[in-house]
């Protein structure tokens, strides 16, 4: 038997070793920032899609159950609230689907809503919904911008003329869609 010769060596040298090391740090440091760098955009993101798809159910249930209901924006959040036609009112939903829902202390939300349109106000108003989802399938003209603080670069924007269905643009749409 011959022993191991000190030329013969059959292992990684430690350049070797190093360089691999520093491929799989920067590959991780990559990763680290792709994924978690924009968590306040994804959260944002991910609260629109939340109020876009309650709002789509909102505008469908108006007019399966023929019932007139109405998103009230509020300072930190929104709710879902219905009208009475036995009180002439506007109280909140029983379902639990339209619960109320507070929004991160982060998020901007802006609203532009039309006030010369019609909006079933209570008798004592104290109640009156932003947009209102009409049992005819129609709702109050609206624009909702959502943004991350005070940064606008980054805008979701829910909008609805009254007539079409409700549009969802996101960063980096065309203007020219809407």
């Amino acid at each position: 038997m011959k022993a191991c010769e000190p030329g013969n060596s059959s292992g990684f040298t430690l350049i070797e070793i190093l360089v691999v090391l520093v491929l799989v740090g920067l590959l991780a440091a990559l990763a680290v920032f792709t994924m978690g760098g924009n968590s306040q955009q994804r959260e944002l993101q991910n609260e629109v899609r939340a109020l876009y798809l309650l709002m789509q159910t909102a505008s469908d249930q108006s007019v399966l159950n023929n019932l007139e209901l109405g998103l009230l924006l509020e300072e930190n959040g929104y709710r879902f609230v219905a009208f009475q036609d036995e009180t002439n009112d506007w109280q909140a939903s029983g379902e639990r689907i339209f619960r109320a829902r507070e929004f991160p202390e982060w998020l901007v939300a802006t609203r532009f809503i039309e006030s010369d349109t019609p909006r079933l106000a209570s008798a004592e108003d104290k109640l009156r919904p932003d947009v209102v989802f009409f049992s005819s399938g129609e709702t109050t003209p609206f624009e909702l911008e959502f943004t991350v603080g005070s940064e606008t670069d980054y805008t979701q924007t829910l909008a609805s003329d009254g007539i079409s269905p409700i549009q969802w643009r996101k960063p980096g749409d065309e203007a020219d869609d809407w």
